[in-house]
Formats: structure tokens, C-alpha cells, sequence
């Protein structure tokens, strides 16, 4: 029997967590005999959305580019993971149209937490009005209104908010229940 793909899609503001939770998440897939492609948004940007903007328009494109690949992925047996920003909740459900088999987990994290924790101070630059178009300050996120998961990188560790992922995949069925926990 052919294994059956899904796509869990990241979304939460920059610094929030989603690409430490990616990549946790997917040593924990591997581990359980899943075929596992990482979406990056900065790294699907890079390669396949060059040339690309931020505006409106150019972020919609470079979502619903991940959406396309992470569907080909999932229809094809394959455990997509993606973690992008994608502030915009039309095109996030417009992705979980596309793809069907769709965890939404939404990384949570404040602004104040997340200049905090800023060692590029983007967020500071951003509020001082020096940075254009910057997600969660001077451009809009839209909140997930009904994620499969949310998770709070300003409350909870990684392993609290994997084991939260975890254990909602395999209450979707897509994971098998393991013997043993997130270490």
C-alpha cells in the first residue's frame, strides 16, 4: 500500500520558530519511515520564486508556488513540511484547497518577544519605520482563525510545542502513534 502524502504548513511570523520546528518535525517523520521534503520560503524564494518582490501580489505568488510543489509532493506519498510566513489567510486556505491532506500549525510568538529575540534587529528597524512592507509591523498577518495546531514559542519549548504537532498528526491519522514521546 502506497504511503499517503500530507503537507503541514508552517505559518507564523519571521522569527517565530517555524523553520526550528521544521526541521525537528522532520528528523521525527524520517525516524517514523515517511519520505519528508522541506518547503523553506526563504530558500523556495531563493531558487524557484527569484525575482520576486514584497508586495501583496508577489507574496501571493510565492505561496501559492509552494502550495503547487507541496501538492505534487503529498499526492505522490511524500510528507511536505513548509514554513513560510505566508501572512495572507486567502491564500493559506486557497494552499489547503489545492493540497486537501493540510495541517495548518500556527507558530505564535509577540512582537515585543520577537524583537527580543532579533540578533539581526529587523523588528527594531521595522518599528522605527526604517524597513518597508514588514510582516507584522508596517504589512499585515491574518491569523489563522481555525489552525490544526497552534503553538506558542514564547510559552512553550520546542519539545512541548512538537509534541503538540505530533501527537495532532497522529490523531489525523497521518503519524502512527509511537512507543515513546519528543525526547
Amino acid at each position: 500500500m502506497a504511503e499517503q502524502g500530507f503537507t503541514v504548513w508552517f505559518t507564523g511570523l519571521s522569527g517565530a520558530g517555524k523553520t526550528t520546528l521544521t526541521h525537528r518535525l522532520e528528523a521525527i517523520l524520517k525516524e517514523r519511515g515517511h519520505k519528508v521534503e522541506v518547503l523553506d520560503g526563504d530558500v523556495v524564494r531563493t531558487n524557484l520564486s527569484k525575482g520576486l518582490g514584497f508586495s501583496k501580489e508577489d507574496r501571493d505568488i510565492n505561496i501559492l508556488r509552494i502550495a503547487f510543489v507541496a501538492h505534487l509532493l503529498s499526492r505522490n506519498g511524500v510528507a511536505a513540511i513548509t514554513a513560510a510566513i505566508s501572512p495572507y489567510r486567502d491564500i493559506r486556505d486557497q494552499a489547503r484547497q489545492q493540497i486537501g491532506q493540510f495541517v495548518e500549525v500556527y507558530v505564535r510568538c509577540s512582537i515585543e518577544e520577537l524583537t527580543r529575540r532579533d540578533v539581526k534587529g529587523l523588528y527594531a528597524k521595522a518599528l522605527r519605520g526604517e524597513i518597508a512592507n514588514f510582516t507584522g509591523v508596517s504589512d499585515p498577518y491574518e491569523e489563522p482563525l481555525n489552525p490544526e495546531v497552534t503553538v506558542d514559542s514564547e510559552l512553550e519549548s520546542v519539545d512541548e510545542s512538537l509534541n503538540k504537532i505530533v501527537a495532532r498528526l497522529e490523531e489525523l491519522g497521518y503519524l502512527n502513534p509511537a512507543l515513546s514521546s519528543v525526547r
